[in-house]
Formats: structure tokens, sequence, C-alpha cells
């Protein structure tokens, strides 16, 4: 196999990591493969992996194969909602199969209203905390912190939240781990970053909404290309530093390559379609505001990443707090769904209602309020199930690929065959962005590799010891 610099694109689950994979695989010239495809297909020479780790959508899935880490900060009103469409595309998939087999239907549908809704309802207000926190992990080169109040975590707290993530803030609330009297917490890392060559501090930082901007664009794909010279076993590979504007136009201007989130039906109309409520973009607000802060203070203020950090965090914390400027003034409307919170809902009670009705009005609202935490729940819940499920389900294939390993050399061949299906699951999806195979012919071709898959890791299995 060749030596590649291999590089892990980091980034809160959005469509942004793919932007910037397509951007190396353009430049370079290789593939890149997902945390999970690592996770359940095994190792393979990808030099560009891309994930959601320590997210609770990603898992560290490719061992100790990766030499750096680039950062994607996507926008953090946008990447709510894609977050939430890109999961409804997959159909909330409990295992890698089923995902796997969706992955043909990636932004090919609009997601209805009433789905969006009840997820933001659920997940928003917790997953705006998880944005920031995912953002300050690679940022300190994965320092444990808890997810809601940032405050430095022992390993034991730490282990909770990558297991029981969709609990809700009062079941891992801080003072459960932390008691009065206790000796102060000391800074610990996340064992994992040892795996990386250069540690899990970010290289470069990048972001798809400048990439995808005509004045800023060619400068971000430099930025990329910049980041895969570092090394000469990558640089070697890049294209010439004359086509790489050459490459953005292909890719941005033109729209050339694989498909991304854009051509999502209705994709271009996505700020002004989706609301959000007061709390929420408040609470997006504060946590802009409390990484704005701490990125721009003297420990961190000379560093070219958080430099660049701020800037984009500055640029969107400008548009959150326009959207609620155009709520104030009136030219943005939000509907009854978008007043939440308590205080909102008795506010449009009390403007709604004459007051010889307060009494019936009470019990609606806390009917109301029943069936909205009940739904909250049923997400919690799900997405609990989900995490358990796909882990469950990693480490027995990672039995197997450990008990194939104690066998005879009878196995090599069975070996090899999963390593070609892991890079065939790629051609595919590749073929299938180029529009050179429609996306039933990819679906039945995804369902045939993962049958062979599940056959060939059976075989492993079976094959006998030596004697």
């Amino acid at each position: 196999d060749v030596d590649f610099q291999k590089t892990f694109i980091a980034g809160f689950p959005s469509g942004d990591k793919r932007w910037a994979y397509l951007q190396m695989e353009a430049l370079a010239g290789f593939p890149a493969k997902d945390e999970w495809d690592f996770a359940y297909m095994g190792m393979t020479n990808h030099p560009f992996i891309k994930g959601n780790y320590p997210h609770h959508e990603g898992i560290w899935g490719w061992g100790d194969v990766a030499d750096q880490t680039v950062l994607m900060v996507p926008h953090i009103r946008r990447s709510m909602l894609e977050y939430h469409d890109i999961v409804w595309d997959l159909g909330y998939s409990e295992t890698w199969e089923d995902s796997t087999a969706r992955k043909p239907f990636l932004y090919g549908e609009k997601p209805g209203y009433d789905d969006y809704y009840e997820w933001r309802d659920s997940r928003v207000m917790d997953e705006v905390r998880w944005y920031g926190w995912y953002i300050d992990y690679w940022m300190e080169g994965g320092l444990l912190r808890d997810v809601f109040t940032h405050k430095l975590i022992t390993k034991d707290h730490w282990d909770d939240l990558m297991s029981k993530f969709a609990h809700t803030r009062e079941e891992l609330d801080f003072d459960l781990y932390v008691k009065e009297g206790d000796a102060p917490i000391e800074p610990a890392y996340d064992p994992k970053c040892d795996l990386i060559t250069n540690g899990c501090e970010p290289v470069a930082i990048i972001s798809a909404d400048k990439l995808r901007e005509y004045d800023d664009g060619p400068a971000e794909t430099a930025a990329i290309a910049e980041a895969l010279m570092n090394d000469a076993r990558m640089g070697k590979y890049v294209i010439a530093q004359e086509a790489w504007d050459c490459i953005w136009e292909e890719l941005i201007q033109h729209k050339k390559g694989p498909i991304t989130i854009a051509v999502r039906p209705g994709y271009e109309h996505l700020y002004e379609e989706y609301n959000f409520s007061f709390d929420m973009l408040f609470e997006m607000i504060d946590e802009l505001n409390r990484l704005i802060s701490k990125y721009s203070s003297d420990e961190w203020k000379t560093k070219p990443t958080a430099i660049r950090l701020v800037e984009i965090l500055t640029e969107h914390r400008a548009s959150v707090e326009k959207e609620l400027e155009e709520i104030h003034t009136g030219k943005r409307k939000l509907t009854i769904k978008d007043f939440l919170g308590p205080d909102q809902r008795e506010t449009q009670r009390k403007l709604k209602q004459p007051q010889d009705d307060e009494t019936e009005m009470t019990v609606v609202d806390a009917a109301t309020e029943s069936k909205r935490k009940i739904r909250m729940r049923y997400f919690t819940e799900l997405e609990q199930k989900l995490h358990r499920e796909k882990r469950s389900e990693m480490k027995q294939l990672a039995e197997m690929r450990e008990e194939a390993a104690k066998s005879s050399g009878e196995t090599s061949n069975n070996i090899d065959l999963l390593q070609a299906l892991s890079d065939a699951l790629v051609q595919v999806r590749i073929l299938k962005d180029a529009g050179t195979i429609d996306q039933e012919t990819a679906l039945r071709l995804v369902k045939r590799i993962r049958t062979v898959t599940m056959d060939a890791k059976v075989g492993l299995m079976k094959v006998p010891e030596e004697k």
C-alpha cells in the first residue's frame, strides 16, 4: 500500500464534511471513507476520513491510521436543519447496514414539516450545546468537558456522556458527578487523541459556507489543498496550484462531480421556510458568544486556527442576530409552533384567551406540555436505541475480525474480499453521485454488496484453525 498522510475531517453533523472531502478527492485523486465504514468494513488505505466523533452520531472507527485533523465549522443554525434532514434521509436507521442501504436516498426528498418540528423541539436546545462542546473538543486537543456546562470532567463522567448521550440534562447533570467538597478536577484528555500522529488539535479550520461563496470560495479550496501539502506523503499527489481555482469552479460554480446536500428539493429556501423559537435563537447566540470570547482571549488570540475560528463564528453570530431582528420588526413571522418555552407559551395564551378562561386553559396547556414531553422522550429513547444497536453490531463484527486473525492463513482471501467490498461501496456512491447509475440500481447494488459482505464475515468465522 502507498504510504499516505491521512487526514481526518471532523465536523458537527451537517453536509459540510462532504463539501470538504469532495475537494480533497478532486485535488489529490483519491477517495474518502466514513468513520462508520472503517468500523464495520475494517481498515483500508483511504487517505481521507470523515466523521462526527465525539458527537453521538459518530464513532472512532479508524483506529490509529489518521495523521492530522481538519475541523469543519458549519453555521450553527444551518447545521441543525441539515443534521435533522440527513437523519431523516437515513430513516432513523438502527444498524449500519440499514444506513448504508439508505445512502442512495440522501438529499432526494424534502422532509415533512411535522417531522422537522418534532425533532427540533426535542433536540435543538441540547444540540446547540453539543455544537459548542464539539468545537472545544477538537480545538483543545481532546480535553474532557461537560456538554452542558463546559466544565472539566472526570473520565467516568466522559464515559457516561459517550454512552448515555440521549439522556436529559437533568440525568447527566454535572453536580451528580461532582459533590461539594470534592477536590478540583484536573484536566484530562481523551486517550484516543494519542492515536492521531499529530494529535486532535486541527491543522486547519474550514468553512463550507465560505467555500460556496464566489468571493471566498477559491481561497477556501486553497486552504484545503495547503492542509494536504504539509506532508510530502500526500503533497506529492496534490494537483498543481495553478489548477486549484479550476477545481473550485468545476465543483462549486459548475456543480460537477458527486451530489451534495445543495441538491435537496427546496434547499435554496432553507433559511426562509424554517423557523426557530426565540429561545433557540438566543441559545445559539449565547453559545456563539461563549466560543468567540474564549478563542479571542489572550490564551488563544495568536493561534492562526483560533483567529480563523473567531472570524467564522462572528459572521455566523451576525446572521443569527439578523434573524432575531427580522422577528422583532415583523419581517419574519413565527407560527404558534415556533413559540416554545414556558414564558413564551404563557404570553401567547394570555394574548389569545379572556381572563375567565384561565383555569380551563391552564389544564389545556398542561396537557399540551405533557404531550410535548412524551414526544421529547420518544426521540431521546430512539436515539439511545440507535446508539446501542450500532455499537453492538460493530462489536460483533470486530469480534469476527479478531477471531479470524487467530485463524490460519486461509483467511487472507476473505480479508482481501472484505477490503474489495468496502471499495465497491465507495464506487457505487461515486457512480450514483455522478449520475452514471440511477437511485434504484444503486440501492440494489448496495444490498447485494451487503449480502456478500455478511457472507464473507460468516466465512471468516468458519475457517478452521490449524492443527
